[in-house]
This record gives structure tokens, C-alpha cells and sequence, in this order.
């Protein structure tokens, strides 16, 4: 019999609709039955593509005895994170707080009233490695709610006090200065290993957002140390196990399960990781000419449109780690990975020794069962480039035979907002209209299905699956990384309105999720109130909201001028200056954001009729400056432009032409592009 979830729009809720566990989403109508029958609230909370979140679903909310115990004592509520960020960042906050470490899935019980008194992640069915058994937590937590209530109440009290005190300002820390670039810079330097171009750390994630900044800052400061850590950074990730050598695109993460060992992935591919990697590689392309950053930024945004483009237009936001490999058997990595035979059987026996040694193939296997994942170790001798692009091509069209990882078909709009960036640029640096396009339909799928202009105003929504909006709030990532997508497509296209849509989420920032001093919220003020207001600056694997909406404030306002969205961006960049010297891995994307302020940032109006060559090439050339968050309009001279940028820009001539402002001062216009990339990079 299915549970309340078989409604859901989430893949992730809609894989436990059967479970015989008695789940509820997170409503009111749950914390009232809980009310009613006076037990806890179990949470439970993970995503499509969470590889403990199958295990401990299959050992436990499948397992029929576990189901009646929790159904007999809690109400069991389960959440996608992924869908309610609001609610995943205010307990996993309380987990940290409790025990040190997060992740998911993640296992709160709490009060009737949201308090939560005891936290968890992964429990296993029986008791091992110093962790409980599920079930031993499930009749501890039911023995202290039946006899020690008065305590439980007094835990659950404290641990909200303690949440709800812990109000973010940037009121008294000021703008980022030089200084605090510097720092930054300082402290990144010593946390790089040289030797292998990661940052230190057994669990290796990409630093995608760090690594923007870095790129800006050689930019505008010419600092040879700042590049030589992206290059050793991309070179690393690219020839490592976390890139998709067949297929392109990256893994989640990887890590040393021993020492020495070779990196593991963490097989999940997510589009926020890949719309952001694909732009960080296309910009050290634009920078440095970089062959490797071309090929990783192409073959990911071919990734992204081949394995995550919906029939709607947008992107999916995941496919699992997990897989069939060939057995019946679900398992990590399984589409993947290769042995020697597996090799042979495509290659023949040339070309797959080739194919070993090249992609670190070997007899006793990197992974598990004999199988390797596929990496590039130095190997000597001259590189074939054709052999092996036709090495590639041969076993990406077998490994498209295998049983292929689940997808989580759900469009998250602050993820397709990072992905509409990447695409539209790296199309316009690499004349790939084609995902211009496929940038254009998403941005199109976000306007037709996320943004709804009601009579209270406008709202974005969170999500949808099969063009249908689902029921949860957009959050302050989803307004700031939308806006984004919108700003660099209007840049890419010469189309005005999307820079109208940036500005509308933008006006919904300011007043909306916009406190004093400059804070910013990650909900809306009349939002669904929880214990706490979620809060947070600093990056995870996405940029953070409050960073996110200070980078596309400040391009907002570059763009029309606006005082009001310049002052909004300068106020919620003082919480770079308190965390950047301090903590530059964790709030990269408001370094980023920092950077562009530093510079300005510049101004390009770029007129002239859309057919004629020197209007493209003046616009290319602007779109290909490094400067940091430099912008750029596009447009005929004269008449009602749909670009402020473009008013009272005439032709120089009656030859097209290119205005740079920075910094309320304007130069001369050029009408050649190669002053134009000295204005540019000056």
C-alpha cells in the first residue's frame, strides 16, 4: 500500500512511496498527527542520487519489523533536500552543532513543535563500527520520549535557543579591501599541495567557486600565483578518476581509500557541479589558450545536454552513483569502470593495451572486483590524439549498452541557472550556437514554469518535474543564480529581456530575503517560518545564496546604474572581509564577487547592426576579456534601447563601435577590436 509520498514531484520521495515505513512530507498536517498522538517526529532527509541514503533505505525504511516500530512510535517524515534547502540547512546546522559532522542521509528526531533533541546521519540494521543500530536508536529515543520527557524538552529547548542566536550581520566589517584579497590569496597558498595541484585533504571536492576567484584575481592583478594554482587545480581534476574520461563531465568527489591509493569517485554526477566546472574551465581557456580547458569545457557542456536536457528544455539535477552491473546487482560505479577483458572485448587487443596504459587500467583493478576507474597517469611516449579519440568514442558508444545510472528528472532553478551561464558563454567563446539554444530553453522553461506572477507579486518556484511547478518556495540561491543565468544570457544574446527578468528576481532580493546591515536571509521573510531563518554565507558545493545574489546585484547594477543594487552588493560583500583572510576555501564565490567590485566593474556597450562582421567581432572580443565581472550589452544604435547600457551610444563613423566605462568614468569608443582588448585588459 503506497505511503503519502506517491503524490510527491520529488524522484527522491517518490522512492519511498513504498516503503512499508508510514512516511509523511514535511506539512503542518504531520507535526499535528504527532501532536495528536503525542510521539516524535522522525526527519529524514537525503536526494535521488545519495548512495547511504539507498543503503539505509534498503536496510531499514524497507524492512518490515523496523517499519511497524517506527510507525507504532513516530511520525516519520521524509524531505528532499534538494527540494526544501530551508529545511536540510536548519537541521543539518543543529547535526554539526550536535556532533561535529553532517551529511546525508541525515536522521533527526525532534518535538512536535520542530525542536530537534538527537541527531544522526547513516545508522546501520545492527550495531557496528562504534554505531548504534538503527533499531537501538529508534527504542533509545522512545524510551527517553516516554520516561524522561522533562528532559527531552529541555534539550530540544536549548539546542533552538542556541540556533536561533546565531543572527548574521556585516554591518560593522566594511567593504572587502586589496588587503583582504590578498589574505585570501595567502592562506589558499597554504592549504595547495604543490606536488599533486589539490587542495590538502583525503575527501577532495572541486573548488569550483575558489577557483573563479583566483582566475579574477590574475585578471586584475596579474598574480602568477593565483594562476599557477587553477592550473594546477583543472589540470589535476581533469586527468584525475573525478573527470568522466569516456563521457565527460564530472563525479561528485574523490577520495584515498589508502594511502598512496589512487583517488575514488564518488560516482554521482550533479549539474551544479558540472554547470560550474564547465565555466570555470571555459574561463582559464579564455585566459590562457589552455587546449585541456577547452576540450573539459566542451565535452562537459556536451555531458549536460546529451545525459541531463529534459524534454522540457531544462536540466535534470542528477544521476545516481549506483547502477545495474550486468548481475541484477545495484552498484557503485558499475557504469563506469572497466577491467582489461572488458577492454579487449571493445578494443581488441591493440588498442585496449593502449587504453590501459593510457587510462591506468590494471589487471588487479583501482576500484573494486578487479575494476578500474579511468584516470590519465603520466605515461611516457608520444601522444596519439586521433587514437585516442577514437579510443574514446569506441567505448563511450559500448558503454552506452550498459544499464544506465538512475536520473533525478526534477529541474531545480538555482541549478539551472548556474547551467544556463556556463552554456551561453561557453557557446559564445567556442562558436557552439547550439548550446546558446539549449541555454535559451532552459532559461524559457525557468520563466514558463518557475515564475509565477500572481497577484501577491512575483515568486519563483523551487522546482518542477515534467513542466509542472511544484509546491515549494524558491530560496535565495534559486533568485541569485537565476539572475545570473539570466545576466550572462542577456550579455551572450543582445537580449534585453532577460536582463528585465534578472532584475525583477533581484528586486524580489532586495525585498524580500534583504536584513539589516546588509544581511541577507536564505528565505523569504514570509516564508514558512521554522525554528530558525536560514542563514548562511558561505559556499557548500553551489555558491551561497548571500554570495550568489551579491555577484549578480552588482552586475544588475553595472548594467542599469541602479544605486540601490550597488549599495545592496556592497553591504552583503562585508561578510567576505570578516571570513575571506580566514576561510577563502568556504566563501570563494564572494571573493569572486569581491574582485569584479575591485574592478569596477567594467562596462561594455557594444552598437552596431547585428548582421555586420565588426559588430560580432567587437562583441566577441568584449565577451572574451577577462576582466572580472565586466558586462556587456549588445545592440543597433538608436531608438529605445533594451540595454541602458546603449543609450546615447552612437555609431563612430557610421562604423560600429565599443564603449568601455569603469568606475563612473568613460573612455573614448573604439571602433577596432583590438583597442578594445587593451581597454579591456589594462
Amino acid at each position: 500500500m503506497p505511503n503519502r509520498l506517491a503524490q510527491a514531484t520529488s524522484p527522491y520521495l517518490l522512492q519511498h512511496a513504498d516503503n512499508p515505513v508510514d512516511w509523511w512530507p514535511w506539512s503542518a498536517e504531520a507535526f499535528e498527527e504527532a501532536r495528536r498522538r503525542d510521539v516524535p517526529v522522525f526527519l529524514s532527509v537525503g536526494y535521488s542520487a545519495c548512495h547511504w541514503c539507498h543503503v539505509m533505505a534498503h536496510e531499514s525504511f524497507e524492512d518490515d519489523d523496523t517499519a511497524v516500530y517506527m510507525n507504532e512510535h513516530f511520525v516519520s517524515v521524509k524531505v528532499d533536500r534538494e527540494e526544501r534547502p530551508d529545511v536540510d540547512a536548519v537541521y543539518m546546522e543543529a547535526v554539526q552543532a550536535a556532533t561535529g559532522q553532517g551529511g546525508w542521509p541525515m536522521s533527526v528526531f525532534m518535538t512536535p513543535d520542530g525542536e530537534p533533541f538527537y541527531f544522526g546521519t547513516y545508522f546501520p540494521p545492527e550495531a557496528r563500527h562504534g554505531m548504534p543500530s538503527f533499531r537501538q536508536v529508534l527504542e533509545g529515543v522512545h524510551s527517553a520520549w516516554t520516561s524522561r520527557r522533562d528532559e527531552v524538552g529541555e534539550v530540544a529547548a536549548k539546542i533552538t535557543r542556541d540556533l536561533a542566536e546565531r543572527e548574521l550581520s556585516t554591518g560593522d566589517a566594511g567593504t572587502p579591501t586589496e588587503e583582504t584579497q590578498t589574505l585570501a590569496l595567502l592562506q589558499l597558498t597554504r592549504d595547495i599541495d604543490p606536488a599533486s595541484g589539490w587542495f590538502t585533504g583525503d575527501t577532495k571536492f572541486p573548488p569550483s567557486m575558489v577557483i573563479e576567484f583566483l582566475l579574477r584575481h590574475h585578471a586584475r592583478t596579474g598574480s602568477v600565483a593565483a594562476l599557477e594554482m587553477v592550473e594546477g587545480l583543472c589540470g589535476a581534476m581533469a586527468r584525475s578518476s573525478l573527470y568522466d574520461q569516456v563521457g565527460g563531465g564530472f563525479h561528485r568527489y574523490v577520495l584515498t581509500p589508502r594511502p598512496g591509493g589512487p583517488l575514488v569517485p564518488h560516482f554521482e554526477k550533479m549539474l551544479y557541479d558540472n554547470a560550474l566546472l564547465c565555466r570555470v574551465y571555459a574561463h582559464l581557456w579564455r585566459q590562457t589558450g589552455s587546449e585541456l580547458a577547452r576540450r573539459v569545457a566542451l565535452e562537459t557542456a556536451d555531458f549536460m545536454v546529451r545525459e541531463l536536457r529534459t524534454a522540457e528544455g531544462g536540466f535534470a539535477s542528477a544521476l545516481d552513483a549506483d547502477s545495474d552491473d550486468g548481475t541484477g546487482r545495484h552498484v557503485e560505479g558499475a557504469y563506469y569502470v572497466w577491467t582489461p577483458g572488458q577492454l579487449v572485448a571493445v578494443l581488441g587487443e591493440d588498442d585496449a593495451e593502449y587504453a590501459a596504459r593510457y587510462f591506468g587500467v590494471t589487471p588487479e583493478g583501482t576500484f573494486e572486483r578487479g575494476a578500474s576507474v579511468l584516470q590519465l597517469p603520466q605515461i611516457g611516449g608520444v601522444l596519439d590524439a586521433d587514437r585516442v579519440k577514437d579510443i574514446r568514442a569506441r567505448l563511450l558508444t559500448a558503454r552506452e549498452e550498459r544499464a544506465r545510472p538512475g536520473r533525478d528528472d526534477k529541474i531545480v532553478a538555482a541549478w539551472n541557472g548556474l547551467a544556463i551561464a556556463a552554456l551561453a558563454e561557453t557557446g559564445a567563446y567556442f562558436d557552439r550556437p547550439d548550446l546558446i539554444e539549449h541555454a535559451t530553453e532552459a532559461a524559457d522553461l525557468l520563466v514558463r514554469v518557475h515564475l509565477n506572477q500572481g497577484a501577491g507579486g512575483a515568486r519563483l518556484g523551487r522546482t518542477s518535474k515534467d513542466g509542472r511547478a511544484g509546491a515549494n518556495a524558491g530560496v535565495l540561491e534559486d533568485y541569485a543564480d537565476v539572475a545570473e543565468g539570466f545576466l550572462a544570457l542577456a550579455g551572450v544574446t543582445g537580449e534585453g529581456v532577460w536582463l528585465e527578468f534578472a532584475g525583477l528576481l533581484l528586486d524580489i532580493v532586495l525585498d524580500r530575503f534583504t536584513g539589516e546591515g546588509g544581511a541577507l536571509y536564505d528565505t523569504a521573510y514570509d516564508a514558512e517560518q521554522l525554528i530558525r531563518r536560514p542563514q548562511d554565507p558561505t559556499d557548500n558545493a553551489a555558491p551561497s545564496g548571500w554570495c550568489a545574489a551579491a555577484g549578480a546585484l552588482l552586475s544588475y547594477a553595472a548594467h542599469t546604474g541602479s544605486e540601490a543594487h550597488r549599495s545592496a552588493a556592497e553591504a552583503a560583500l562585508g561578510v567576505v572581509k570578516a571570513l575571506g583572510p580566514r576561510a577563502p576555501r568556504y566563501i570563494g564565490w564572494g571573493l569572486a564577487a569581491v574582485e569584479a567590485l575591485l574592478d569596477g566593474p567594467r562596462e561594455v556597450a557594444v552598437v552596431g547592426p547585428e548582421v555586420e562582421p565588426a559588430t560580432r567581432e567587437l562583441h566577441r572580443t568584449a565577451l572574451l576579456a577577462p576582466a572580472p565581472g565586466a558586462v556587456v550589452a549588445v545592440g543597433e544604435a538608436g531608438g529605445e534601447p533594451e540595454f541602458p547600457l546603449l543609450r546615447d551610444r552612437p555609431l563612430v563613423g557610421g562604423l560600429s563601435a565599443a564603449y568601455v566605462c569603469r568606475n563612473f568614468t568613460c573612455d573614448a569608443p573604439t571602433t577596432d577590436a583590438s583597442e578594445l582588448t587593451r581597454k579591456l585588459t589594462g
